[in-house]
């Protein structure tokens, strides 16, 4: 009788927990945050022009070590390594569930765990590259010409042209982008097929 009770209990509790995870699923979907509006500073749901520009300017200039007004690719690198860092010490709070500031073999495991569900994080390490590639490529950044180029996105994304960024909008503007990017793929892609296709041109002689 004992042993009924105990597994209709579990039983209870693991769909209490099931309907939780689904509840939290569905509230990070639908919160603005989840969807890239961390700047969103007063919580209205939408990003005004100063937030969404704000927000990309302050990153540049914390990492403007010397104030000149540009972010050299040094600069730049040692920002992302503070914030590597930060994300370090964030991770080891998270697995250090107790706060007595040692990692236990059941806290490291769990964490373990739920990282092996999540899948392979090779394509995050590629884009990491490709990132590091392109900020090697860029040289350093001026701040005001970020944040021109920042006011003239916020023009462009903002389609109603209300002065606030939704995250409708938001998620249009990357859907866009992201048809965007399959379509240059595919003119690549068709413009080397074609170049192989084509037979060499004959030698002069």
């Amino acid at each position: 009788m004992n042993k009924t009770l105990l597994a209709g209990g579990l039983a209870a509790l693991a769909l209490a927990a099931a309907a939780g995870g689904v509840a939290v699923a569905q509230q990070a979907a639908e919160h603005p945050h989840a969807r890239g509006m961390r700047a969103d500073a007063d919580g209205d749901q939408r990003l005004s022009q100063a937030e969404f520009v704000g927000r990309r300017v302050a990153r540049l200039t914390t990492a403007d070590a010397d104030r000149d007004g540009a972010v050299t690719v040094d600069e730049r690198r040692a920002a992302a390594e503070t914030r590597r860092a930060g994300r370090a010490d964030a991770r080891f709070d998270r697995l250090d569930a107790d706060d007595d500031g040692v990692i236990s073999k059941a806290e490291f495991d769990a964490r373990r765990e739920a990282r092996a569900e999540r899948g392979p994080r090779a394509a995050r390490t590629h884009r990491g590259a490709r990132r590091a590639d392109r900020m090697e490529a860029r040289g350093p950044v001026v701040i005001a010409e970020a944040q021109a180029r920042a006011e003239a996105a916020f023009v462009r994304l903002d389609a109603d042209h209300d002065g606030y960024l939704t995250v409708a909008e938001r998620r249009t503007a990357r859907a866009d982008r992201r048809e965007q990017r399959l379509e240059r793929r595919a003119e690549r892609r068709a413009t080397r097929q074609a170049q192989q296709a084509s037979p060499p041109a004959p030698a002069s002689e």
